[in-house]
């Protein structure tokens, strides 16, 4: 069962039927001008260690930190040889059970039913620790919070996950979940889809669509981010880094190395959005600019729980969002957090 945010998902599906089935590599490492040395990544005879990260969508501002830390020479500082590859057809935490990528942008919700079939991966940072999840609406239909959802149209992408947040946000806000339409989407172009009434309400990143639809096309759209009702549903990571357990176990340096030039790019991201917008346009020039900077201005303070702190995991969430998958029958009873994740290896550890 695969769990992963259904317009995620979609969209990653959508684009990797425009390229080649190969995935895209972006060499972003050995020539990058150095900004002083932070750790032991280099293999015994001084070579850089090569390190393939996958991502988990296309880049966006989710993955500022990454650019940024490529961009100035941090990997290579750290003795390492970086590839970011875009998704293709196989799924980043696939590559990694697989053994053909060391490192995978992924979610809590694939990585979850990925270790119930088999695969040994594992989270080693948060890259946001709340959830930026929202529902969004175009303002004149005076949807304002879940049991609102009641009596209208929700834009659905047939995810289980899906189904059951949408259930339990509405009931406990006193509404009725039978009375929400669950309406498939023709496509995932929130703009066409409320501004031609397919339907009424959609899942959005709020650092992502809801600023390419509000700020960069000037809807009047309102949103209920989940942030706000996890006295209902609980957060979780969205995106995380993650890998293999044998990885863990056989080099945990080379994680600690990768992990600490990607905490050094994230702060500096935190510190400087527009420096993080330019790394990230330099690498992917077709992304819409005026999007890209406004998005990494609201994700700057969200990259962690405290500037100096990046990556960061914490029991209580794995433990409720685990627990919240059992009770929906998404995940085996017996299912283990703690096995889920480890900040070990993260610079503070």
């Amino acid at each position: 069962m695969t769990l992963t945010h259904p317009g995620r998902a979609h969209r990653v599906a959508r684009r990797s039927r425009a390229v080649p089935a190969a995935v895209v590599a972006l060499a972003l490492c050995a020539t990058l001008a150095a900004c002083g040395g932070i750790g032991g990544g280099a293999s015994a005879d001084g070579e850089a260690q090569r390190l393939r990260l996958v991502l988990d969508w296309t880049p966006n501002t989710n993955h500022s930190g990454i650019y940024l830390a490529a961009e100035r020479g941090w990997y290579t500082d750290a003795g390492l040889d970086v590839e970011i590859v875009e998704p293709g057809e196989t799924s980043g935490l696939q590559l990694v059970a697989a053994g053909q990528a060391e490192v995978a942008l992924s979610v809590a919700e694939s990585l979850v039913p990925a270790r119930e079939q088999g695969a040994d991966v594992v989270s080693i940072a948060a890259v946001i620790p709340e959830n930026t999840s929202s529902l969004i609406s175009l303002t004149a239909d005076g949807i304002t919070r879940p049991a609102d959802l009641a009596g209208r149209r929700y834009g659905t992408y047939g995810s289980a996950l899906e189904a059951a947040l949408i259930e339990r946000l509405v009931a406990c806000d006193g509404g009725d979940p039978a009375a929400v339409e669950m309406t498939p989407l023709a496509s995932d172009d929130f703009r066409i889809g409320l501004t031609q009434d397919q339907f009424d309400v959609g899942w959005v990143f709020e650092g992502w669509d809801t600023i390419r639809l509000r700020d960069v096309d000037g809807l009047d759209v309102t949103t209920i981010p989940f942030a706000d009702h996890t006295d209902c549903i609980p957060n979780w990571y969205t995106p995380l880094v993650a890998t293999s357990q044998e990885l863990v176990d056989s080099d945990p340096e080379l994680l600690r190395a990768f992990l600490e030039a990607t905490a050094r790019g994230y702060e500096a991201a935190t510190a400087d959005p527009e420096a993080a917008a330019d790394a990230l346009l330099a690498a992917a020039p077709a992304l819409d600019a005026e999007l890209v900077r406004l998005s990494a201005a609201y994700l700057a303070p969200r990259y962690s729980s405290t500037p100096e702190q990046w990556g960061a995991q914490d029991s209580a969430t794995w433990d409720a969002f685990v627990e919240f998958l059992v009770s929906e029958g998404l995940a085996a009873p017996g299912t283990d957090p703690d096995a889920l994740w480890t900040d070990e290896l993260l610079p503070d550890a």
